[in-house]
């Protein structure tokens, strides 16, 4: 089914963009965040007592996910 596709803004990159028809839309990404303790806490008036503390970020295996040939 045909559609006219009026203007177009995109705000964010690493989506996913379906102009008219689609049967399948399969999007891949990966990724990994390593953060101390309360360090994504969001809101008012947040009081985190965590003492000391210490964030490995060492990854010793290769590959966690992958998705090259996740098709």
């Amino acid at each position: 089914m045909p559609a006219i596709v009026g203007p177009i803004k995109i705000i964010e990159a690493g989506g996913v963009i379906n102009f008219g028809d689609s049967f399948y839309l399969s999007p891949k990404s990966a990724s990994k965040t390593a953060a101390g303790s309360g360090a994504f806490n969001t809101g008012d008036f947040i009081n985190t007592n965590t003492g000391m503390n210490a964030t490995n970020s060492l990854d010793p295996d290769a590959v966690d996910q992958v998705i090259t040939a996740n098709a």
